[in-house]
């Protein structure tokens, strides 16, 4: 699967378990300027906005170690410009990473991390 598609694969796999545990998406794969956000969803009264890594192993760590500090900046940014676009609002905004391991054999590890970091 080339990795275009295996990132796709594993947004795909993160919403439908985001989901499964009541989180209701509002938006997937928003684009601005500065960038993506993969997944904006609302979880009770936080807004949440979640990251997607996709691998196929662990030769480099676990997918979620991908959302480095820099990372996390950016999405800090996108999630300022996606409330300045959209007319929602929360007492709470969360940042949550969802790590996806796709594997050849089985199904795929999908690991929440709410609240990743602030």
């Amino acid at each position: 699967m080339p990795p275009l598609r295996l990132g796709d694969h594993g947004e795909r796999l993160a919403a439908t378990y985001l989901t499964d545990a009541g989180l209701r998406v509002l938006d997937r794969n928003w684009r601005c300027r500065e960038g993506e956000l993969d997944i904006v969803a609302r979880d009770d009264g936080a807004l949440v906005f979640c990251e997607v890594k996709t691998r196929r192993g662990t030769g480099y760590g676990h997918p979620a170690e991908a959302v480095t500090p820099a990372k996390q900046r950016r999405i800090r940014l996108l999630a300022q410009r996606w409330l300045a676009a959209h007319d929602e609002h929360a007492p709470v905004i969360r940042f949550d990473v969802v790590g996806v391991l796709v594997h050849r054999d089985r199904p795929a590890d999908v690991t929440h991390f709410p609240a990743a970091f602030s």
